[in-house]
């Protein structure tokens, strides 16, 4: 993957990922590796969370397709590698909460 071309985005817009009931199998302990990565990521790039957790739906039983999105989302990193939250240690951090009271 260090010479694959980079992808303007996490996951395609274009298709739909499901189970793939007719599709080929992949090593199970290599797609869970490799989203148990990307799940790691997430703590730093919000941005694939979606992506990712479409993703681990299918850990118990991938198939090439399954594989395919997540190496995408591999390729959308690459050209991302500068983005990203930094959270520096000396500077104060703000958080700020928002609530719906007519919701609850």
């Amino acid at each position: 993957m260090e010479k694959c071309k980079e992808a303007a985005t996490p996951m395609s817009t274009s298709c739909y990922i499901d189970a793939d009931a007719v599709g080929t199998v992949v090593d199970q302990s290599k797609y869970r590796g490799l989203i148990g990565s990307l799940l790691y990521l997430t703590s730093s790039i919000p941005n694939i969370m979606f992506a990712v957790c479409l993703g681990a739906r299918f850990q118990s039983n991938p198939k090439e397709s399954h594989l395919k999105a997540a190496k995408r989302i591999m390729k959308y990193l690459k050209g991302t590698s500068t983005v990203g939250l930094w959270y520096p240690f000396h500077s104060p951090v703000h958080l700020v909460g928002y609530f719906d009271s007519v919701f609850a």
